[in-house]
């Protein structure tokens, strides 16, 4: 399969890896020559510009920041355009809906290019491993088109067709939206809980053990209270993209999303204190100095012992 891949940051670069590991012809892009290195050794062809990128391709993924620089590449870099008749655009990207819909409305469609939104979740660790799950959204012939590229870069139990073009883009926010909320939300509970004297490890374990308990509660939240890991493997400039990408789809749709809205500001608060580079997890240091200490927990062995108490 000859294949065009634009985006080579924390996640894109794992999966064009992957992609020719699987033995397909990979042409590759990035602003950043130097990012295609590891690529260019395992025998992908280098392109100069979106546009060479997209040439003579059968597919062509983009994986890039946002929906503005998705809209600069397929535009004006040309890459909408030089992509042959026929061939399918796979924007694996966390966007919107709208910024593909221009970028339709001003080539694709005239030229009978097909398309999929296929945003991915599962952090640049299930990148690197080729465990990402992915939503894609689009025709259901073009999905089964792709299936064995998506299965190449994820877990084919958890590559998912979840309806139209658009449905894709939106799932995503969501479940962003979702994560980000559970962030929060548990930080905010720890903060009280160790402020008026609870154990972390108790408390924890107490939670884990009833009806509050949560996927985000007994394995996202470990690499802070382990290893005091704020995941800077995605940055607080993109969390806080996501949320903002999220409460204007909530606008849009005249959605009431005042909760989402609040957690928007509280990381771009978490932003402003730590910086645009800072990890995802870095809110939760907002309530850290709150409750007056890092949540920790003692050791590998504690954080066992308080998964989960009987209640």
């Amino acid at each position: 399969m000859r294949i065009g891949f634009i985006g080579l940051g924390n996640m894109g670069r794992h999966m064009a890896r992957h992609l020719i590991h699987a033995g397909h012809l990979v042409t590759v892009h990035d602003t950043r020559p130097e990012a295609a290195a590891e690529h260019l050794a395992l025998g992908a062809r280098w392109a100069d510009t979106p546009a060479g990128c997209a040439q003579d391709t059968e597919f062509l993924i983009t994986m890039l920041p946002n929906p503005r620089i998705v809209e600069e590449v397929l535009l004006r870099g040309g890459a909408a355009e030089a992509l042959p008749e026929g061939a399918l655009w796979i924007d694996m990207s966390t966007s919107t809906p709208a910024a593909a819909e221009r970028v339709a409305a001003e080539v694709l469609d005239a030229r009978g290019v097909r398309r999929l939104d296929a945003p991915v979740s599962g952090m640049a660790r299930g990148a690197e491993a080729g465990t990402l799950q992915i939503f894609a959204g689009g025709a259901g012939d073009d999905f089964r088109i792709a299936l064995p590229v998506f299965e190449t870069l994820g877990d084919p139990d958890r590559v998912l067709h979840v309806g139209p073009l658009g449905a894709g883009y939106t799932v995503k926010l969501m479940i962003n939206l979702l994560w980000f909320s559970h962030l929060v939300a548990t930080s905010e509970v720890l903060a009280m809980g160790v402020r008026a004297g609870v154990d972390l490890g108790v408390l924890r374990g107490a939670l884990l053990a009833s009806p509050a308990a949560s996927h985000f509660l007994e394995n996202d939240i470990m690499c802070v209270l382990a290893d005091g890991d704020y995941d800077d493997s995605f940055a607080m400039t993109l969390a806080c993209k996501d949320l903002g990408l999220a409460v204007d789809l909530g606008r849009e749709l005249n959605v009431s999303a005042e909760l989402s809205a609040l957690v928007e500001q509280i990381y771009r608060r978490a932003k402003a204190r730590h910086g645009d580079l800072a990890g995802e997890m870095s809110p939760v240091r907002l309530y850290e100095e709150l409750a007056g200490r890092e949540f920790r927990l003692p050791s590998p062995a504690a954080a066992l012992d308080a998964t989960p108490l009987t209640v």
